[in-house]
């Protein structure tokens, strides 16, 4: 069975992929900072027929990834990467503090470029296998109160488009998903979203990129139809 890895599967968009993908036959490696969620996770899918697995995993540290791609890898075969653990601080530039700018380049940017750099080269060897980025409409246009954030999604925009060139004469598929708000734990604790039970919610953004699933670039606005 191909295993594919999950980063911030523990809720949101990213457990909601998660159960999909897991559904298409696929074992699923969660990863995340919260054992609980990830085990929560881990047994729904499970009670739905699928396999999984699961690590804590800090995408800031390179150790912390080797180590975990290491042991994952020897005992499964990894396909697929989904880069989706991402945080987000909102507001006033000027307000922004060094430690939240910091917190999103090492997380949204830094993050996605170790995972990727750490499995890559598994797939390159294998000769086939799916990397798929959840970078946010941040990354195709600047928003008010979001000039970092959108900065950290910009950045992941360049590095997937020049994957994508790069791999394009290759199996491995680079896949980048631009999603809006949506209505999911992210907004805990900001003021910058009023209402997020206007945006769709996380498990109808995931049934659009699995139902888009082939195409390289997948656009989903936040706003409900």
């Amino acid at each position: 069975m191909k295993t594919i890895i999950v980063t911030g599967a523990g809720s949101g968009l990213g457990k909601e992929v998660s159960l999909l993908l897991s559904q298409q036959g696929y074992h699923i490696f969660l990863t995340g900072r919260s054992s609980d969620k990830l085990s929560a996770v881990k047994t729904e899918i499970e009670q739905a027929g699928g396999a999984a697995d699961y690590v804590v995993l800090n995408v800031q540290k390179e150790s912390n990834i080797l180590k975990s791609i290491e042991e994952i890898s020897k005992c499964h075969k990894i396909f697929g990467l989904v880069n989706n653990a991402g945080v987000g601080h909102f507001g006033p530039f000027v307000k922004i503090t060094q430690q939240e700018i910091s917190e999103m380049l090492q997380t949204n940017v830094l993050g996605t470029i170790l995972m990727t750099k750490a499995v890559l080269p598994l797939l390159q060897e294998q000769g086939e296998g799916m990397l798929m980025n959840i970078i946010s409409t941040a990354g195709l246009r600047g928003k008010v109160n979001e000039a970092v954030y959108a900065a950290s999604k910009f950045a992941v925009r360049g590095f997937t488009e020049s994957l994508q060139k790069e791999y394009e004469n290759s199996p491995i598929k680079i896949k980048a998903i631009y999603m809006g708000g949506m209505d999911t734990p992210f907004w805990e604790g900001s003021n910058h979203i009023a209402d997020s039970s206007r945006f769709r919610s996380a498990k109808e953004v995931a049934e659009m990129i699995m139902e888009q699933i082939d195409q390289d670039e997948i656009i989903i606005e936040s706003k409900k139809s």
